[in-house]
């Protein structure tokens, strides 16, 4: 049985380990510079910048959805999910499924015009996984990033 529930404070440790198999899965394990301190912070402090669900099974995390919002000038409020994990052992069970269709409730709950992410485009079931809800993959904008270190 899986239940899904938001993040708690006490998750952060399980929650960063999943972050941890997800870079591991696409050879970036030590790219990974978040701490549980970090975590703890963004998400659980007075001004939380991110939110989280976990699945539970038998009261162990076996999946977690990182999110929050953004802005667009073109489409208003939207539901930024930055990542999407499912512990290895549990892939292809669902897990994923139940966490993706919450995170679709939470962008309405929230007043969100709709939600947004990011697939590597060498990982073919997440977007055969996206393309079962319809997810539209854009192949016309370049990622940038510039660091502040």
């Amino acid at each position: 049985m899986i239940k899904i529930r938001k993040g708690k404070k006490e998750d952060v440790p399980a929650m960063l380990e999943l972050i941890k198999e997800l870079a591991s899965y696409e050879n970036a394990l030590e790219k990974v510079e978040t701490t549980e301190e970090q975590m703890l912070k963004d998400g659980f402090g007075p001004e939380p910048i991110f939110h989280a669900l976990v699945a539970e099974s038998h009261q162990v995390i076996v999946g977690i959805v990182i999110y929050y919002f953004r802005y667009s000038t073109w489409k208003g409020k939207r539901l930024y999910l930055e990542d999407i994990v499912v512990t290895e052992s549990q892939r292809g069970q669902g897990v994923g499924k139940l966490l993706f269709d919450a995170t679709i409730e939470a962008s309405k709950e929230h007043n969100c015009t709709g939600m947004m992410w990011q697939v590597l485009n060498w990982n073919q079931s997440a977007i055969a996984f996206y393309n079962k809800y319809g997810a539209e993959l854009d192949h016309e904008w370049i990622n940038c990033h510039l660091s502040n270190s």
